[in-house]
């Protein structure tokens, strides 16, 4: 049984035409049983996997499905249930309804109402395994992400078709409880009175003015932190890394290039800083020279080119020795073997705090993913947090913070927060 508290919580609840439809019943059920209000809304061919009686018997309200209800329309109903919502799950997901979401496509009830809504939008894909497997779905799915739809799954196994993989829709208790930690915030002020500094995204070296060094980091799990910290009470400053996306306009922003901008950016306002969390992929190595023309081929076949590197500066390692060291400096650990072992030698190595640790051999979460799982490393213990959205994990980070380092905060220095 759930233990998800969804008191006065407003979902609705889009299901498209795929057969794990047959499950909606049960979610509506979970949804209703842990405190919620549903409104379910169907895709044009979604009552041939479910009914819409047997949707409204369990939901207690109408089902929506016809974008042309006179009723409904009268009153701009798919703008009311966007406005009404607190939470979307769109499930099951087909790959046809994913790839309308990925384009801003707009041409029923569902579609419209998932791209009139402000609220947060869950997606649980549903499809036959080489259909999830496909580049274009997989381009999709990327997509979502980068647009800020939460992905629930998919999980893998015997499907009903017979085959196996990827693509089963995760099960209703699992989605019913994406939908309370994506409805669960910080307690309001907990980090009221603190400054968090927060560096996120890439860095990019340049070769040339073509070409450059860097990695698949996107900036999203920096990006969720710093929403999470800015609700629960705290002054955000996000130093960000080329192509992270647009942050809300409470958050402070400075943009960078290079490893060498971030630590300038870093190093300039540090002594205003409370809680430094290290969550950017600083390239490691930038090249020698950086070529003001583009370098040419030099037209044999096998020719081998050599780019001289040098070490960049190691950022958080320079906020933790730093004469002005904030109160609290976190780093992330992205690792693929022996991932605790270096994880730990890590943190005491650069005299860290805490560390966050991300096994990014696992393709389903860390870089470029709207999911990641962790491991909450500090002196004394370790909290492992399972596999959930960027923004569910963020919040369960922030909301550790107090807690465990309560002594280390206490008496923070009015003069260095914004009045």
């Amino acid at each position: 049984m759930s233990t998800v508290d969804l008191t006065n919580k407003q979902i609705v609840l889009a299901i498209s035409a795929g057969i794990a439809a047959y499950k909606a019943p049960f979610i509506v059920r979970g949804l209703r049983a842990a405190g919620a209000e549903v409104q379910v809304v169907l895709s044009a061919n979604a009552h041939h996997f479910v009914t819409p009686t047997s949707l409204q018997a369990v939901a207690g309200n109408p089902v929506r499905q016809d974008p042309w209800d006179s009723a409904a329309e009268a009153a701009m109903g798919h703008i009311e249930l966007a406005r009404w919502a607190d939470l979307v799950l769109v499930a099951p997901a087909t790959a046809n309804t994913m790839a309308k979401l990925a384009h801003g496509q707009a041409d029923d009830l569902l579609t419209t109402l998932c791209l009139a809504t402000p609220a947060p939008v869950l997606v649980a894909p549903a499809m036959n395994q080489q259909m999830y497997r496909h580049p274009a779905t997989q381009n999709n799915l990327r997509l979502l992400e980068t647009l800020g739809y939460e992905l629930i799954g998919p999980d893998s196994g015997e499907q009903a078709c017979g085959d196996e993989g990827p693509g089963r829709m995760s099960e209703p208790d699992a989605l019913i409880a994406a939908v309370g930690r994506t409805l669960a915030t910080p307690v309001p002020g907990n980090l009221k009175d603190h400054t968090v500094m927060i560096t996120t995204g890439p860095t990019l070296e340049p070769i040339d003015p073509v070409r450059y060094i860097s990695n698949h980091s996107s900036g999203l799990q920096g990006l969720s932190l710093a929403e999470a910290a800015a609700a629960a009470g705290a002054r955000v400053i996000v130093v960000a890394g080329p192509k992270v996306q647009a942050s809300s306009a409470p958050i402070e922003r400075i943009d960078v290039t290079t490893a060498l901008e971030m630590e300038q950016a870093v190093q300039s306002r540090l002594p205003e800083v409370d809680i430094f969390i290290g969550v950017a992929a600083v390239a490691d190595y930038r090249p020698a020279t950086s070529h003001e023309q583009k370098l040419k081929r030099s037209g044999e076949p096998g020719a081998e080119m050599t780019v001289s590197l040098v070490e960049n500066p190691d950022i958080i390692a320079g906020v933790a020795r730093h004469a002005q060291r904030p109160k609290l400096v976190i780093g992330f650990a992205a690792e693929t073997n022996d991932t605790l072992a270096h994880a730990r030698a890590k943190r005491e190595r650069k005299g860290l705090d805490a560390i966050v640790l991300n096994d990014v051999s696992d393709p389903s979460i860390g870089f470029n993913s709207a999911n990641n799982a962790a491991t909450f490393i500090y002196d004394g213990g370790e909290v492992t947090f399972p596999k959930q959205s960027k923004r569910q994990l963020a919040d369960s980070l922030i909301s550790q913070i107090p807690d465990i380092f309560a002594s280390q905060l206490a008496d923070t220095n009015p003069e260095t927060v914004t009045q």
